[in-house]
């Protein structure tokens, strides 16, 4: 037999997600011209500014030519027109008069106006001739081109020309009632659930085996969906291995802290065919049977809620013939971590040392 004690159990819930991109950009052109070159080999890493695409710049590079042709001419008549106000300047009253002076300063201004309009213009056509340049604005792995050397594109057309995604890390989004949302924080406001340092989060692949790493919390739910009634909570995990792809269906299991709960080895309990779970006890020289009620599982025990209490002698073995109410004598065990009851002297007890799973090693009674 043991005592039933206290036991500090994880509270963990298990919710159905999707993957999604850390970051996801379409490469599309901001010039209209015909794929020159394509720099990139699909599928492989590329980083933020690499080269991804190249447009034929002959044009663009004749527009800059001539905007930088019409800076310099203007540029020239500016300094024209200030040297004429200033010599008129010097001459009024000696054959030039206030008109002319006024004249000439208007004629600077202009100049002045016409400079930064060919200066605009320049600028311009340099950004123009820079966007035949199609470069990644991310870090990320860039998927297979849709266009092909010598196709024509359009500026800010609708197709892109690749995706580049980024998946270390990568975003899961599960969904979670907006009930049981609730229900966990009024017992982190009661005190009933002790939270931990952080929320921890393991991840369950389609395949059923757990991803390497703990996730990181990122967004708490902000909204509930009307016709659900779930919230979404984010969560982030590194993915140097590319284990997960962007639009997996995958099982996220969140443990938001621990609850103080009695446990009972699985291997002391019987479960009947209409699903009640039972186990006995030893109370006044007898065997007491007892109908439990459990909220699941923790490492092969049940975590029970009602039908036994602290303190109490739970029998975890010699089980198959016992009936309720059957006198018993107490025999001090202790349970290995295997499970394999023994007696307090560490001889196999007397039904033979069978398996009593999930009580801790040292437990006696």
């Amino acid at each position: 037999m043991i005592t039933l004690e206290a036991s500090d159990v994880p509270y963990s819930v298990t919710l159905p997600g999707r993957s999604t991109a850390f970051e996801e950009v379409a490469i599309r052109p901001r010039v209209s011209g015909i794929i020159s070159e394509i720099l990139y080999e699909p599928g492989k890493n590329v980083k933020k500014g690499d080269l991804l695409f190249r447009i034929e710049g002959d044009t663009y590079q004749a527009d800059v030519d001539a905007a930088a042709a019409e800076v310099a001419g203007a540029e020239a008549a500016l300094r024209s027109a200030e040297t004429t106000l200033s010599r008129y300047q010097k001459l009024v009253g000696t054959g030039v008069t206030a008109a002319d002076v006024d004249t000439a300063e208007v004629d600077v201004m202009q100049a002045k106006a016409t400079l930064s309009a060919a200066q605009a213009a320049l600028e311009l056509a340099k950004f123009d001739l820079e966007r035949t340049e199609i470069t990644s604005p991310i870090d990320g792995i860039a998927v297979l081109p849709e266009v092909s050397v010598g196709d024509l594109v359009t500026a800010n057309q609708e197709d892109e020309l690749t995706t580049v995604t980024r998946i270390d890390p990568i975003y899961v989004d599960v969904q979670e009632s907006i009930t049981r949302v609730q229900q966990t924080r009024e017992r982190l406001d009661q005190g009933s659930l002790n939270r931990g340092e952080r929320i921890e989060a393991e991840l369950e692949l389609e395949n059923g085996s757990l991803f390497e790493g703990q996730g990181t919390f990122v967004s708490p739910p902000v909204s509930v969906s009307t016709t659900t009634g779930t919230s979404v909570i984010r969560l982030r995990f590194d993915n140097p291995r590319r284990g997960i792809l962007p639009g997996q269906f995958l099982r996220a299991k969140l443990t938001f802290g621990t609850t103080s709960s009695i446990l009972v080895p699985q291997g002391a309990t019987s479960r009947a065919s209409d699903g009640t779970l039972t186990a006995f006890v030893y109370a006044d020289g007898k065997a007491e049977k007892r109908t439990l009620s459990a909220q699941g599982s923790y490492n092969n025990a049940w975590i029970v809620t009602k039908g036994v209490e602290l303190g109490e002698q739970l029998i975890v073995d010699g089980l198959r013939n016992l009936q309720n109410g059957a006198t018993v004598s107490p025999i001090a065990v202790s349970i290995s971590e295997t499970g394999v009851v023994t007696r307090a002297d560490g001889t196999p007890d007397s039904f033979g040392g069978a398996p009593a799973a999930g009580a801790e090693s040292g437990n006696e009674g």
